[in-house]
């Protein structure tokens, strides 16, 4: 049992690395928020949000409506929802890079704010275990190696695709100091060019002046 506690313990703190927490801000009527999440391909996304109740017990004001809309790095919408209070999605990103939420509320005098409570995951954090071991009937040490073994798959694909986007910004920065050595010898031949049209000009003034 003590070895079982120990390795369980160990898990759990493996898993720390990639849990997420839900948030709460303040959205005025009439503006909008967006909340951005680095995703990487073929990683699986929830979310879910919902307008805080101000006053428990009693319905919300119909001024406490959002719009959620959800996109790509590319523009694509992959979630939208108007005149809501509370809502969620789930999907598998495509593309990779930064995904962004944005919640929007129309406006409406005397302005005022609401707040949402937003719950996002993606990769290991986005998985159900709870609902894996019902469906399953797996032993507790067995879901606790697929959760380590999730977990340790994740920061195997995450080491890889942080080489890649490293591997990018390398041939990025290769290919703007050629272009900048090109300009910089551009820039020197067009001075040198100037200078001496400046030099031919004088001269032949001079000589038409018979001063030299």
């Amino acid at each position: 049992m003590k070895l079982q506690s120990l390795f369980i313990g160990l898990i759990s703190g493996l898993l720390l690395w990639n849990r997420v927490e839900s948030i709460q801000f303040d959205l005025e009527l009439g503006h909008t928020k967006c909340i951005t999440e680095d995703i990487k391909s073929n990683s699986m996304t929830v979310g879910k949000y919902h307008v805080v109740n101000p006053n428990e017990g009693h319905p919300l004001p119909d001024t406490h409506k959002i719009t959620v809309r959800v996109t790509s790095p590319h523009g694509n919408s992959y979630h939208y929802s108007d005149h809501v209070v509370e809502g969620q999605f789930a999907f598998q990103a495509v593309e990779g890079g930064d995904y962004m939420t944005c919640f929007f509320s129309a406006d409406h005098k005397p302005s005022t704010t609401m707040t949402i409570d937003f719950d996002w995951k993606s990769g290991v954090a986005a998985r159900d275990w709870t609902n894996i071991a019902k469906k399953g009937s797996v032993e507790l040490m067995e879901l606790e190696l697929k959760k380590m073994f999730d977990v340790v798959q994740s920061i195997h694909d995450e080491m890889f695709y942080l080489r890649e986007r490293e591997e990018e910004m390398q041939e990025l920065n290769k290919s703007t100091n050629s272009k900048m050595a090109w300009l910089s010898f551009l820039s020197l031949f067009v001075c040198l060019t100037v200078a001496g049209l400046q030099l031919w000009h004088l001269k032949s003034f001079f000589e038409k002046k018979k001063l030299i």
